[in-house]
C-alpha cells in the first residue's frame, strides 16, 4: 500500500510532461486518477500506462479553456468514484513574447487556460474537499518569481495562481485543506524541442542551476507531489515549494 492508497485524484494537463509524471507517481503511491487533457491521442496512451497501476483510473478529454464545463467534469467524478481526495491544476498554455508585442489576446490564452480553470475547478471541488480533508496543488513559476523575459502574460497568471492558492490557504485551513504550489523545472517534452532548437540558450540555463539538470517529471516533480497529496504534509499549507535544482531561493 502506497501513501495514496484508495485516494482520488484529478490531475489537469495529465496526459503529457508535468502532468504525466505526477498522475504516474499518484498511481505507483496506490491513488486512484482522473486526468483531463485537450490532447485525446496522447491522454489515451497516458491513460492505458496508468491503468497499469489502477484499472479505475480514467481520462477526460476536455478543454480547460470552456470554463462553463468545468462544474460538470468535477460532477462526473464524483458521479463515478464518490469523492474526490486531490485536485493537482497543471495545465496551462501561453505564448513567448516580449513585453512590447504582447497582446490581450496573449493574456485571454494564459489566464483562460491557467488561472481561470485553477480558480474555478478550487471552487467546484470545495464541497468534495471538505468532505475527504483533502489536498490542493497548484502550479507556481520561476517565470513569474523572477520576472523572466518574454513571459509576460504567463509570468502574469502564474503569480495570479499564487495569490489566489495563499487566500485558498487561508479560507479553506477551517476545513482541514491544505493547498500549495510547486515551482518546477522540469525535462519536458517542450523543454527537450527547445533545447533542440536553442542549444546555447539550454546549456547557459543548465549552468545557472546548482545540480546541473532538470528535474524529472515522475521522480523529483511527482514525488514531491506525492508528498504534498499525502498526510505527510498536513500542517504545510499556502506554501510555494521549489522544486528547481536550487535555481531560485526564496526567502
Amino acid at each position: 500500500m502506497g501513501k495514496l492508497f484508495g485516494k482520488i485524484a484529478l490531475i489537469t494537463g495529465g496526459a503529457s510532461g508535468i502532468g504525466k509524471g505526477i498522475a504516474t507517481a499518484f498511481v505507483k503511491e496506490g491513488a486512484t486518477v482522473a486526468i483531463i487533457d485537450l490532447n485525446e491521442d496522447l491522454g489515451n496512451i497516458t491513460l492505458n500506462e496508468l491503468r497499469a497501476y489502477q484499472p479505475e483510473s480514467v481520462f477526460i478529454n476536455a478543454n480547460l479553456a470552456e470554463h462553463d464545463k468545468l462544474p460538470g467534469i468535477m460532477d462526473d467524478v464524483i458521479q463515478r468514484y464518490g469523492k474526490l481526495d486531490i485536485l493537482v491544476n497543471n495545465a496551462h498554455a501561453s505564448r513567448v513574447k516580449a513585453f512590447e508585442q504582447t497582446t490581450q489576446e496573449d493574456f485571454n490564452l494564459s489566464f483562460n487556460t491557467g488561472f481561470y480553470p485553477t480558480f474555478y475547478l478550487m471552487q467546484a471541488a470545495l464541497p468534495y474537499l471538505k468532505e475527504s480533508q483533502g489536498k490542493v496543488v497548484n502550479f507556481a513559476s520561476g517565470a513569474g518569481l523572477n520576472g523572466d523575459v518574454n513571459q509576460a502574460s504567463y509570468a502574469a497568471a502564474k503569480e495570479a495562481i499564487r495569490a489566489i492558492s495563499r487566500v485558498a490557504a487561508n479560507e479553506f485551513g477551517q476545513f482541514g485543506i491544505n493547498v500549495n504550489l510547486i515551482s518546477p523545472i522540469a525535462d519536458t517534452p517542450g523543454v527537450q524541442q527547445w533545447a533542440e532548437e536553442h542549444p546555447d540558450y539550454y546549456q547557459a540555463m543548465l549552468s545557472k542551476i546548482p545540480l546541473r539538470r532538470l528535474g524529472n517529471i515522475e521522480n523529483d516533480i511527482g514525488r514531491v507531489a506525492d508528498f504534498l497529496a499525502s498526510e505527510d504534509s498536513n500542517y504545510i499549507t499556502g506554501q510555494t515549494i521549489m522544486v528547481n535544482g536550487g535555481s531560485i531561493k526564496l526567502r
